[in-house]
């Protein structure tokens, strides 16, 4: 077996923030949660996908400062613009929209940032070569 990828382990200074913003935002539900070290550890998962990917968010850490020029993110896929539109707006009335929507060369495609609570950038994104119903990228 090769190695796969099951989840992102990430320290969140808000939890319960954290939470609402990725079942708001990405859709995401918690699928399972526990103490663990003294604290609450949740899993959270796209729905249908708890088996294969899932988000471990603990309490704790520090909040995210980012430079202007820092583009690391975690990245999820849309069905079209005007979903990206949307989520844009969400954002822009929440206070914590980063990028405006913005169009780039394949394979970026379309797409806007969002800072969630503790200070990282999330993707939003249609046109790109990931995700459901996406084409395939070009092989070398």
């Amino acid at each position: 077996m090769h190695p796969t990828l099951t989840h992102l382990a990430m320290h969140v200074p808000d939890l319960p923030a954290s939470i609402a913003f990725y079942q708001i935002f990405c859709g995401m539900q918690v699928v399972h949660e526990r103490a663990g070290k003294g604290s609450r550890i949740v899993w959270m998962a796209e729905p249908g996908q708890a088996q294969r990917f899932i988000f471990v968010l603990m309490p704790g850490g520090q909040r995210h400062e980012r430079a202007d020029d820092d583009y690391s993110h975690l990245g999820f896929a849309l069905a079209s613009r005007e979903q990206v539109d949307a989520i844009a707006a969400r954002a822009a009335a929440s206070g914590c929209l980063l990028w405006a929507p913005r169009e780039e060369p394949f394979p970026v495609g379309y797409y806007c940032g969002v800072r969630d609570p503790s200070g990282r950038a999330v993707e939003f994104s249609y046109g790109q070569p990931l995700g459901p119903g996406a084409e395939a990228l070009p092989q070398p």
